[in-house]
């Protein structure tokens, strides 16, 4: 089925194009370049796997309720709306739900492959070209993956977010190169992080849970190439060229926290837009979601070298800035190892499957013998 017959909302010009501006750059220097670099770009090719082998994709899905998602995380609990609604009502919109996020995941991986591909043609370090190849291949897999659960699981998608599409627009119409890794690598990526550990923390669900254990494995290699890249490029700019960085992040940041009220689900269920950004704001979960969210973004805007005062006072107007304490190295290796304890859980089981399979055929042998 067509995609478009699927959107719960009217999506527009199905093709989005974006002016692009900023040389390409040919690096005719072949040396070995830097070993950490290099070191994350031989992970980058040693990790890749196929989405339609690595995911057990005959794993049913419960289209009333995709997620587990408890009825405390829905905006709409506790409000009037909510005590008029049927079960099937709250079914519907636990679907709604999960079509609206893994579409803005998506989106957001769509537009991780492209700004992956601009950083090929751009960044001018013959090393960071090599990793970027790899991540391009890496988006492309999560968006497949993607694309597949929200049309033969929930069927399903919803539009990308305005907000989400303005923070991609404004990132990849910059012509300085560094400005894809800062608003991808850093700020949608470390957003979609935080939101994917969320949902693989706490779902029930084993499809999801493998898709997102998964791409959380690939992730953390992409934000160690951003903070990597822009860290050593940080260090040779002027105040007022950082202070132009810190604004882009300052206007992301706030951009990505709104993006995060699911207003369209509500409006498809007949709640006038005030009112559901009234209730989203109101919210005591998406309070609490939308500060964790930013436990990967602040650590790594800190860590490459953006700190300004005014930044800092963003971070503690929007209620994060403690989480420039995190340990963002810590976030990432404990989603390598997750990702890789959940292949070896399967795999075992998967191998008693086998065993008993093969045993239950000699005793049936022996008995028909």
């Amino acid at each position: 089925m067509p995609t478009h017959e699927l959107y719960a909302a009217d999506s527009g010009d199905p093709l989005w194009q974006v002016p692009a501006s900023g040389a390409a750059r040919f690096n005719w220097e072949y040396d070995d370049g830097r070993d950490r670099l290099l070191a994350l770009y031989q992970k980058g090719k040693d990790k890749q796997w196929d989405g339609q082998k690595r995911i057990d994709w005959s794993l049913e899905v419960d289209p009333d309720d995709p997620l587990g998602t408890p009825d405390e995380s829905l905006t709409l609990y506790g409000t009037p709306y909510w005590a008029k609604m049927t079960d099937k009502d709250k079914c519907e919109l636990r679907r709604h739900y999960a079509a609206w996020q893994f579409s803005q995941f998506l989106h957001g991986e769509q537009g991780a492959m492209v700004c992956a591909a601009r950083i090929v043609e751009s960044v001018p370090d013959l090393d960071a070209k090599f990793y970027s190849a790899t991540q391009t291949m890496d988006e492309a897999r999560h968006a497949e993956v993607y694309s597949r659960f929200l049309h033969e699981k929930i069927g399903m998608l919803y539009p990308i977010n305005d907000n989400l599409r303005s923070l991609l627009g404004d990132t990849l119409r910059d012509s300085r190169w560094d400005m894809p890794y800062l608003g991808m690598q850093v700020l949608i990526e470390g957003l979609a992080l935080a939101a994917f550990g969320m949902i693989r923390d706490t779902t029930d669900k084993p499809l999801p849970k493998q898709i997102l254990s998964y791409v959380m494995q690939d992730e953390a290699r992409h934000v160690a190439f951003g903070r990597m890249a822009l860290r050593d490029y940080y260090k040779q700019l002027s105040d007022a060229e950082l202070r132009e960085r810190e604004e882009f992040v300052i206007e992301g940041c706030y951009l990505m926290r709104d993006r995060l009220r699911g207003v369209e689900v509500l409006e498809n269920f007949g709640i006038p837009k005030a009112q559901a950004e009234e209730f989203s704001e109101n919210s005591e979960f998406l309070h609490l979601f939308r500060q964790l969210l930013f436990s990967r973004i602040v650590p790594c805007v800190k860590d490459i070298g953006l700190w300004g005062e005014r930044l800092q006072r963003a971070y503690l107007d929007m209620g994060v800035f403690e989480m420039g304490n995190s340990n963002l190295d810590l976030l990432m290796e404990q989603d390598e190892e997750l990702a890789e304890q959940l292949d070896a859980e399967r795999f075992a089981a998967e191998e008693r499957e086998r065993v008993t399979e093969i045993e239950t055929t000699i005793e049936e042998g022996r008995e028909a013998g």
